[in-house]
């Protein structure tokens, strides 16, 4: 709504953040939300002692923060800055406001938040019934979907083997094996935390089955 921009301007706080820095850590008692103006997050949950689960990736436009609107009012996962990024906080209880206000702005937020739960699923699914390698190359799909490729052809994103491996929940060294058998079926290469693949055909595929 045009008239609610300038208690906007007022409210909202616009911050940087650094590269693995963490906005917000699962546990802690849910004081606002998040809207990434720059960079990426992984939004991760704790899977074991001394393993972790990323739900999904967050880019530019996307809003981080909103899995803590829940009756516990406590955020269920972490958010980990995955390069340098800038985001906008509002304070919840101007946020809840401002949905009181504008209807529009709810019905969008109730949109956005049945994708996610669909999305959501979807990957509970796919780690209960998918083959690890399968979960893999959905992984790299799932990447290079949401964050598209850069110049050179590499997905638009620098991310580490380990973040890989907690993506598609499974362990570090069965990544590693999975990616020599991608890389000698030609299917996709790593350089670094740069993933560029070279067959996607065959990559789908390999999800399908």
């Amino acid at each position: 709504m045009p008239e609610w921009l300038p208690a906007l301007a007022v409210h909202k706080r616009n911050f940087e953040v650094k590269k693995g820095e963490q906005l917000f850590k699962e546990g802690e008692a849910v004081d606002g939300i998040f809207f990434v103006q720059k960079g990426s997050f992984k939004i991760h949950k704790r899977w074991d002692k001394d393993k972790e689960l990323i739900i999904r990736f967050a880019r530019s436009a996307d809003i981080i923060g909103h899995m803590g609107l829940g009756k516990k009012l406590l955020y269920p996962v972490s958010a980990t800055a995955l390069e340098p990024a800038v985001v906008c906080y509002l304070d919840m209880a101007f946020f809840e406001a401002t949905l009181k206000v504008n209807a529009e702005l709810a019905y969008m937020l109730i949109r956005f938040l049945a994708n996610e739960l669909d999305d959501s699923h979807r990957s509970m699914r796919d780690l209960a019934h998918m083959p690890v390698k399968a979960r893999i190359a959905q992984a790299f799909i799932s990447l290079h979907q949401q964050f598209g490729v850069d110049e050179q052809g590499f997905i638009d994103v620098e991310i580490s083997r380990q973040d890989i491996s907690s993506y598609a929940g499974t362990t570090y060294e069965t990544l590693f094996k999975v990616l020599n058998e991608f890389a000698k079926q030609g299917v996709l290469t790593l350089t670094g935390r740069k993933i560029f693949i070279t067959d996607l055909v065959k990559l789908q595929g390999i999800v399908n089955g």
